[in-house]
């Protein structure tokens, strides 16, 4: 294990299938671990294309890779943080939605209960509504004979009054 200026830097080697060794080095402040090929290895290539193809990044892509996977990694982290907010919404959305329900459950019951004390307070009314239909039947059927009775009367007046004069 080696110190650096920013924090203790962890070193790990590995070996690869060719024989050469490679050191890992990976600070607490860095995301991607470093990877450093040795000298040997670096020099194994004969051709400059397989030189450059083996040879480390430009820090500046290095960089530019750790930028773009840090605000990939922040952008995942607010896509997951605004739909654990509609999670969370919704479930409070639920739990409102529930207790109005619950207090229509109870407003409907209560409604219940008022419309069966109606019915049985009719249904207990009913013999005396039923004797007040019969009462305004025998009212009517009373006015037609009054009405037919004062009509007779006037006709009877009118005779009497015509036999008078003679």
């Amino acid at each position: 294990m080696a110190e650096s200026q920013d924090g203790i830097e962890s070193q790990t080697s590995a070996t690869s299938s060719s024989g050469s060794s490679s050191i890992i080095t990976k600070s607490p402040d860095d995301e991607l671990p470093k990877v450093e090929q040795s000298a040997s290895e670096r020099g194994q290539s004969t051709s400059p294309t397989n030189e450059s193809s083996q040879s480390s990044p430009p820090q500046d892509v290095v960089k530019l890779c750790r930028d773009t996977f840090q605000k990939t990694a922040e952008y995942l982290r607010g896509e997951l943080d605004g739909t654990i907010e509609d999670y969370k919404l919704l479930e409070k959305m639920n739990t409102v939605t529930t207790t109005r329900y619950s207090e229509m459950k109870h407003i409907a019951l209560s409604i219940n209960g008022a419309l069966k004390s109606l019915n049985e307070k009719y249904k207990s009314l009913q013999p005396y509504l039923e004797q007040i239909d019969q009462i305004e039947e025998s009212v009517a059927t009373l006015e037609q004979a009054a009405y037919a009775l004062d009509q007779y009367s006037k006709r009877l007046e009118s005779k009497f009054k015509a036999l008078e004069r003679r």
